[in-house]
């Protein structure tokens, strides 16, 4: 049983993540951090995983100061 919820857990965790990531990645604020931050062809070398944590890093951390 508790196999069963762990990769229930997992699974849930893993959706809410890709879920997330898409909706990040398209909002005008990452298109512009991207922009902003990188030449294109390090951005190449990043997945988008990668990227979308380095965003929501960086954001939290500004409205943290």
């Amino acid at each position: 049983m508790t196999n069963f919820s762990n990769q229930n857990s997992e699974f849930s965790e893993k959706t809410s993540w890709e879920g997330l990531k898409k909706v990040v990645s398209e909002s005008s604020g990452f298109k512009s951090w991207k922009l902003e931050r990188c030449d294109v062809e390090v951005l190449q070398g990043l997945n988008l995983d990668k990227l979308v944590h380095a965003y929501l890093r960086e954001t939290l951390e500004t409205l943290a100061y």
